[in-house]
């Protein structure tokens, strides 16, 4: 069975979905205070990340680094309601993306976004180093359908 990578068609269909994504949060009133602008790159972060996560290519950690991630959302302070939102956003542009709709990769995918946003609020809202969740990688997220 495929890695979650493969299974959503590569880095093209991530590409197609993080550039969704990231064009609902910057339009969504409840989450333009931690998007106030559109960065140059940050579709391109966002796949890298998506894409090493679901078993592809490790660009994210050669690129830029695990410390990147944590550094973008240090004091953000992302609520509780913020963190629920980007989760729907993130499951709508999946739906608009046409990324796989079979409920083993959606469980995964949902389960995915759950886990990383919550490391992002407690990153967000972490006043010491001590304070940070533990991960210091990119999790590699796997599903019943993967052989990994």
């Amino acid at each position: 069975m495929p890695s979650l990578f493969e299974h959503a068609g590569g880095d093209e269909p991530l590409h197609r979905l993080e550039e969704i994504f990231y064009t609902k949060v910057l339009a969504d009133p409840s989450l333009r205070s931690l998007f106030p602008e559109r960065r140059p790159h940050h579709v391109e972060h966002l796949a890298w990340f998506t894409a090493e996560s679901f078993g592809g290519p490790d660009r994210f950690t050669s690129e830029l680094g695990f410390e990147y991630i944590i550094r973008v959302h240090r004091h953000l302070d992302i609520t509780e309601e913020q963190r629920r939102r980007f989760v729907t956003l993130y499951m709508e542009a999946l739906d608009e993306a046409g990324l796989p709709d079979d409920e083993g990769f959606r469980a995964a995918v949902r389960e995915h976004i759950e886990f990383g946003s919550r490391v992002a609020v407690q990153n967000s809202r972490a006043e010491t180093d001590a304070d940070l969740h533990p991960i210091r990688q990119v999790p590699r997220w796997t599903w019943p359908g993967d052989d990994a």
